[in-house]
């Protein structure tokens, strides 16, 4: 009896020694979905969505406290891809006025541009280039079109310009949007 008192003691304190060094050798930094959701989310930091930019939205949606459906820039495919990460049904973008519109670029009138790097400074991707007292340029694969930059400019030389369709921005629209565009064309 002692025997087997002092054994299954010995196990014990075995797999508790073992259970306290994988605690310790194995410990993860960070939460590993937040991770996942941030690696989604597009990187635009611009705070559409209401927080200070993607890694705290990213927190709050994997804590369960905000919807998947505030991100304007990363738009229909990237609220899909969070549905499918965390498990939940689709829904619409809270922000219907930015769903409806086209996906576009920042374009700078160079003619009119003053060199005032506000416009620089206002970039959360670093897409426009420039000097101060110089023109400025948009790096057009850059720019996520998050129209941070348009408020901060004094001679509003700085226009969104939708981008063209082809095959890497084209998906299909919803019924509802083809039903439109059909009964618009008919008139």
């Amino acid at each position: 009896m002692i025997t087997a008192i002092l054994t299954i003691t010995a196990l014990s304190v075995l797999f508790g020694l073992l259970l306290g060094f994988s605690a310790i050798r194995f410990h993860v930094e960070g939460d590993p979905i937040v991770d996942q959701i941030d690696s989604l989310l597009p990187q635009t930091q611009c705070g559409q969505c209401g927080f200070a930019g993607c890694r705290p939205y990213a927190k709050a949606m994997a804590q369960g406290e905000v919807q998947i459906n505030k991100c304007p820039p990363g738009g229909e495919v990237t609220m899909i891809a969070l549905a499918d990460l965390l498990g939940q049904d689709p829904v619409a973008l809270e922000d219907e006025e930015a769903a409806e519109k086209p996906k576009s670029v920042a374009y700078i009138v160079e003619e009119e541009c003053i060199g005032c790097t506000l416009c620089i400074q206002a970039c959360p991707v670093d897409a426009i280039l420039g000097a101060a007292k110089s023109m400025h340029t948009v790096i057009v694969d850059e720019c996520t079109g998050c129209e941070l930059c348009l408020p901060p400019c004094p001679v509003e030389c700085i226009h969104m310009h939708p981008l063209e369709d082809h095959i890497s921005n084209w998906r299909w629209p919803f019924p509802d949007q083809a039903e439109k565009s059909m009964a618009a064309g008919n008139n």
